[in-house]
């Protein structure tokens, strides 16, 4: 099926606001389209992502397609899933990881494009920064929110991130793969076969 890019999704596209604090050219990395169903609410594209040009075009993307039972054709299907993370550039490195998203572009477009995806069904809420947004005033801890996930569910779902520097804590918490994965998964489907 194609899509055809909105007035909105055009705007966005050529965003330069925050130019001058991005290690590279402003690439807003985003998949937004009027009908999905599923919004994956993350951080900001990494460095491959920004290459890709595609949100999750890496091996976390790997072990979140994985978590949610879709093919890579299903995940990049923007009729199904909005992938919209809280900076749409790349923010460049800091010891230890990628820095934080731009704090101007949630403000500047999260609200409009939130309206815009009227169709969205379930939020995937994935990292402090998304979560902080989407889940105000909830647990102060990942495995906090994570743990109480049945208190969001069925519209929203609070996801540690699937990076591998993640390793650690799903080893730590196993529950999360035994309990929250399979409840994910099954409630994914409803919504791709209109059941939910």
């Amino acid at each position: 099926m194609n899509y055809t890019s909105s007035p909105l999704m055009e705007r966005i596209r050529r965003c330069t606001l925050c130019e001058q604090h991005l290690p590279l050219a402003p690439k807003p990395v985003l998949q937004a389209e009027r009908n999905a169903k599923i919004l994956i609410a993350a951080q900001a594209p990494g460095k491959l992502a920004h290459e890709a040009g595609r949100p999750f075009d890496d091996p976390s993307g790997d072990r979140l397609r994985r978590w949610l039972g879709v093919s890579h054709e299903q995940f990049y299907d923007p009729g199904l899933f909005a992938l919209v993370p809280m900076g749409f550039c790349y923010p460049g490195t800091r010891a230890g990881g990628d820095l934080p998203p731009r704090p101007e572009c949630a403000p500047t477009w999260r609200e409009e494009l939130l309206e815009y995806l009227s169709q969205i069904k379930l939020t995937l809420v994935i990292g402090q920064y998304a979560q902080t947004y989407h889940l105000p005033n909830s647990e102060r801890t990942l495995t906090e929110r994570v743990g109480n996930w049945r208190k969001y569910w069925p519209a929203q779902l609070p996801l540690p991130h699937p990076s591998g520097r993640n390793n650690r804590w799903l080893a730590k918490n196993p529950w999360f793969e035994q309990e929250v994965i399979p409840a994910l998964q099954i409630r994914v489907q409803e919504i791709l076969n209109n059941q939910s």
